[in-house]
Parts: C-alpha cells; sequence; structure tokens
C-alpha cells in the first residue's frame, strides 16, 4: 500500500466532536457526518463576530516542479508544530479536485507524519461539496440551452402568454460551458444540440473542470448564503444581441441553482495526524481560478483560534498575489505573516536541472549533492521573496527537507535567505511531523509579531491593462503584455459594461514564473501573451487567460488512477 496511506490508516482519529470542542465550537454549532468528519454551521462565526481574531499566516511557495513542494504538508506541519508550542492553532486548506487525485499529482492531504485525516474522504467525495457545485453548475448549463431553443421556437407573444420576455440571447456569445471533476482534454471542445429540432440549438461549447467553475469562487468568497445567493445571481452565462449580459438571474435558474449549494457554505472540519482542527471549503485551482479556501472558513477560524495557516494555491506569483489582491480585498482581512516554502529539489530544477515527471523515477542530479545547481536556481527563489515583500508582509522561507538534501546544500541555502534579508527555517515534517517543525513554528509566530505596511499590487480604480500589465511586470517579470485582438475587444467589453473596477485573476501555468512552463528560474526578456478576457461578475473578478493555458487539464501516459484499488477487506489502496 502507499506509504502515506499506512501512516494515516496507523493513526486512530479523534472523534471530530472532541476536535471541536478543542475550539471551543459546540455540538449544536457541527452538522456531523459520522464520527471523524463534520460540517460548521455559520452561525459559529456570526456568534464570536464581536470577538478579536486570531493570528493569520499564508502559506505560498517558489514555482514547483510537477510533483508539488509539500507546501499542503509544510502546512499541516506547522500546525502541529505551533500546537506542541502549546498554540491553539488550526489549518484552512482547500478541498482536493478529483482531477489531480486521479491525474498527475495525486491527492492533495500533505503527507508523511503531516497529513489530514480520514485522507480517503478528504481526496474522494468529503461531504459533497465538489458534487452539488457540479450540479448547480449544469443546472445552469441546461437552463442555458433551454432558453436558446425557446427562444428560436417562440414568439414574442409566446413569452408574453408565459409572462416571460425574451432575451434574445446569441447563440455564438454563450460563455458557460458545463464542468466535471475529471481531467478530460477530449471535452475541451465539444458540439451539443446535435439531432433533431427538439434536441437543442447546435454549438460549439465545451467541459471545464469542476475546480474552475465560477461557482467555485463564489463559494470561497461568499460572506454566507445570502451573499452565496447574490454573487450566483450576477455570473454572466451570455451577451444579447445587442451586446449586453444576460446572467442567471435572467432565465431564473440563479435560486435553484443556490439551493443546490445551499449546504456548502458550511466548511467541512477535519483533523492532521496530531489531532489539530483543519477547516476544508472550496476549492479553485490558483492557475485556472483565484486558487485559495473560502473566506467563510478563515473566518470561522480566526474566531477559535491563536494562529490560523491558511494555504494559497501553487507559488507567490499565482496563488498568494489572488490571496492578497482578490480574498484579502474581499474579505478586509490582512495576514500577519507569509511561509514561503521552497526545496532545494525545485531550486536544482530552476538551476538547469533534468525534467522532472510525476510517476517517474527522481533524475539522478536529484538524488545527489549539486551546490552548482542550487546556486544557478537561487534567483527563483530571490524573486518570489520580492513579490511577497511588495505586499509588505513578514516572510519566513521553509525549507521543506527531503531525505537526498546535504548539509552543505540546506546551509547555502539557508544563506542566501539570509543575505536576501529574510529568515529560514529547516522543516522536516514529512519525517517527523510537528517536532519536525518546530523551528518553522518559532520562526513564524516571531515574523507575526514584526510590523506589517500592507498594501493591494494595485487600486481598483486603474484602467483593465494598467492592472493585468501591473502584475505581468512587477510579479512575473514581464517586459510588456501583448493582447490578441480578441483580448482587447474583450477587455473594451468589460470596461464599457462596468466590469472595469474588478481585480484581475491571471490564468497562466503554475510551472514558470512566466506563461512558459518551460522558462526556469527568474525569467526575463520576455512577453506576456494575453489571448482571452473573461468576466467572473459573480465571483467579482476579469479572468485574462495568458499563454496556451487550458481550464480542463489533461491526464497523462500513466495516470495516478491506474495505481487506485481496492482490497479484499473493502479498503482503498494507491490514493497519496
Amino acid at each position: 500500500m502507499n506509504h502515506d496511506l499506512d501512516i494515516a490508516r496507523s493513526v486512530t482519529p479523534r472523534p471530530i466532536a472532541d476536535v471541536a470542542a478543542d475550539l471551543g465550537l459546540t455540538r449544536a454549532e457541527l452538522i456531523l457526518f459520522g464520527d471523524i468528519k463534520a460540517k460548521v454551521r455559520l452561525s459559529a462565526y456570526a456568534d464570536r463576530s464581536g470577538m478579536p481574531n486570531g493570528t493569520y499566516v499564508d502559506v505560498t511557495a517558489i514555482t514547483p516542479t510537477p510533483l508539488g513542494e509539500g507546501k499542503t504538508t509544510t502546512t499541516v506541519g506547522l500546525v502541529q508544530g505551533l500546537a506542541r508550542r502549546g498554540k491553539r492553532a488550526v489549518a484552512c486548506i482547500r478541498q482536493p479536485s478529483q482531477g489531480p487525485t486521479f491525474g498527475i499529482k495525486g491527492g492533495a492531504a500533505g503527507g508523511g507524519r503531516a497529513q489530514v485525516v480520514p485522507m480517503e474522504d478528504l481526496n474522494l467525495h468529503l461531504t459533497g461539496d465538489f458534487h452539488a457545485i457540479t450540479a448547480a453548475h449544469n443546472l445552469i448549463a441546461a437552463a442555458l440551452d433551454t432558453r436558446l431553443m425557446h427562444e428560436r421556437d417562440f414568439s414574442d407573444q409566446g413569452w408574453a402568454a408565459r409572462g416571460l420576455k425574451r432575451l434574445r440571447i446569441d447563440p455564438h456569445s454563450v460563455v458557460w460551458r458545463r464542468v466535471v471533476d475529471t481531467c478530460d482534454r477530449a471535452l475541451r471542445n465539444v458540439v451539443v444540440g446535435l439531432g433533431a429540432k427538439g434536441d437543442g440549438v447546435p454549438r460549439q461549447s465545451g467541459f471545464e473542470i469542476t475546480a474552475a467553475s465560477e461557482l467555485m469562487a463564489c463559494l470561497a468568497l461568499a460572506d454566507d448564503l445570502v451573499d452565496l445567493r447574490r454573487r450566483v445571481g450576477r455570473i454572466v452565462v451570455a451577451y444579447s444581441t445587442d451586446g449586453q449580459p444576460v446572467t442567471t438571474e435572467d432565465i431564473g435558474v440563479a435560486g435553484a441553482a443556490t439551493v443546490l449549494m445551499k449546504d456548502t457554505v458550511n466548511p467541512t472540519l477535519l483533523q492532521t495526524l496530531e489531532g489539530q482542527g483543519v477547516f476544508v471549503h472550496a476549492g479553485p485551482f490558483a492557475n485556472i481560478a483565484h486558487g485559495n479556501s473560502s473566506i467563510i472558513a478563515d473566518r470561522i477560524a480566526l474566531k477559535v483560534a491563536d494562529l490560523v495557516v491558511t494555504e494559497s494555491g501553487f507559488g507567490a506569483d499565482i496563488g498568494m498575489e489572488k490571496f492578497f489582491d482578490i480574498k484579502c480585498r474581499t474579505s478586509g482581512l490582512v495576514p500577519d505573516a507569509v511561509v514561503l516554502v521552497a526545496t532545494i529539489r525545485a531550486l536544482k530544477m530552476h538551476g538547469g536541472g533534468p525534467r522532472v515527471s510525476p510517476g517517474k523515477p527522481l533524475p539522478e542530479p536529484y538524488a545527489r549533492e549539486d551546490l552548482g545547481l542550487l546556486e544557478a536556481g537561487l534567483p527563483n527563489l530571490i524573486r518570489h521573496l520580492e513579490i511577497v515583500r511588495r505586499f509588505g508582509v513578514p516572510v519566513v522561507v521553509a525549507v521543506n527537507q527531503f531525505p537526498e538534501d546535504t548539509r552543505r546544500e540546506l546551509e547555502r541555502l539557508r544563506r542566501a535567505v539570509h543575505e536576501a534579508g529574510a529568515v529560514a527555517a529547516v522543516a522536516d515534517p514529512w519525517a517527523r511531523g510537528g517536532e519536525g517543525a518546530l523551528e518553522l513554528a518559532d520562526a513564524v509566530m516571531d515574523a507575526a509579531t514584526k510590523p506589517k505596511t500592507f498594501r493591494f499590487l494595485y487600486p481598483l480604480d486603474a484602467p483593465l491593462r494598467q492592472k493585468i500589465e501591473t502584475i505581468a511586470r512587477e510579479v512575473y517579470g514581464a517586459d510588456g503584455v501583448d493582447y490578441s485582438e480578441a483580448a482587447q475587444r474583450d477587455i473594451e467589453r468589460c470596461e464599457k459594461l462596468g466590469y472595469g473596477r474588478l481585480p484581475v485573476c491571471m490564468a497562466k501555468t503554475h510551472l514558470s514564473l512566466s506563461h512558459d512552463p518551460a522558462l526556469k528560474g527568474a525569467p526575463t526578456g520576455f512577453t506576456l501573451p494575453v489571448r482571452e478576457v473573461r468576466v467572473s461578475a459573480g465571483a467579482g473578478f476579469v479572468y485574462p487567460l495568458c499563454g496556451e493555458m487550458q481550464t480542463m487539464p489533461g491526464l497523462p501516459v500513466h495516470p495516478v488512477f491506474m495505481d487506485i484499488d481496492i482490497d479484499a477487506q473493502g479498503e482503498v489502496r494507491g490514493i497519496s
């Protein structure tokens, strides 16, 4: 069986009601899913809204390899380490998508002695939020295609007789695609409505992965159920023949879609292997969405814990930038410190090391000491430190230690961080759990007491082009931005329709600071291509697509699902 799964099953989880009680949550504030899972009612925040917040910490990373650099492992290990220092600490993480779980990367429960349990539940269905979002999203798609067909077939008098008005939807302007929580490249481009006249209006469409659904972003950024309903109603699904937005409210499906999602507003409570609470809520990807867990979960956690460790997707250039410019702007919360996860392995890759591929043995340069590769890769770390500092928040570099790392490599990395004016803490939570994260816990507690001068990267009243170009230059290191003709038209329409004051959520590869996954290190001298700009009016951001970014991932030659099975005792094996 998988080693992480062995470790997870070697520990008997505490009753989740006891974990909740440690945080001061009462039984009446829980919706139990058996003994070791629960949802937490929104009243848990409302009843404590006047209480002071705990310390707020965001965990991000340098540009990762395709294997990931243990950001969730570090997040969980840090919470366990803080608990060993006598602090009431909790983690707030996203729910994993079944796309990566069965695709390239595997699950997202952490690993080794720093995991969230029950890890099989976390990586599979959990409490059903993803399924509810998928159902709600596809209900909207069905409602839209039905409306298109009836608009084709009914006269104005026919609509009036039904107490409705014609929306005059342009079938070529539809922007709402269907979703499924599976990596399936064959569904990127499809034609719907084929067959007889009663089968709908034929048009080209496609599927996205559920994590990219605007409903997922609406959930992650909502204040409560009322706000979620409001956001769902603002979603633009198409445009009329005179260029006006057509929303879910216009086609009469916003209320029903919210009903399907009504239980998703309650975050799920799980626990670490050492028994600390973990809030799991929402799951937007950071490369094709805004990449952070929910505001609701963070707010509840900050009322019941001394320290809250939340996690942003992928690197500081993607998930953390969106954490600050979108999530914090929406929530009004400001973190007290940032943890930047770095690994020797990733830095060697950025220094020119061979390609790293999931499912294949680690190339030999990563298994032995190579100070030259490490040295050449350090500019990626320095660039990410600069990105964090642009927001004015204290930062600690967490060096997530792997067995292959040598003493001299770790010392060189520590020295580089010190020379850059930051603090480094070596952590080994995978092998040692909370004990392996004590140095990191101490460094984070110290950093959180330092003064901060938090600032957003751009003002909301700046033109959309200025916002996009500010991110491109100041975060990615681009010389400028190249807009396709379609992107230029999209921006003009966004600003004409009043969406120009929204924040920007860039969709780009997570494998490079640039738009090109082949450009490693800290690339310069490139121009960022923006091929399309979409509006997510419900979530509340504008969404440029950079380079060849896809909102429906594909599967590799040897997907993770090939190693997943069930044994004669009914136990899952192969989940990582």
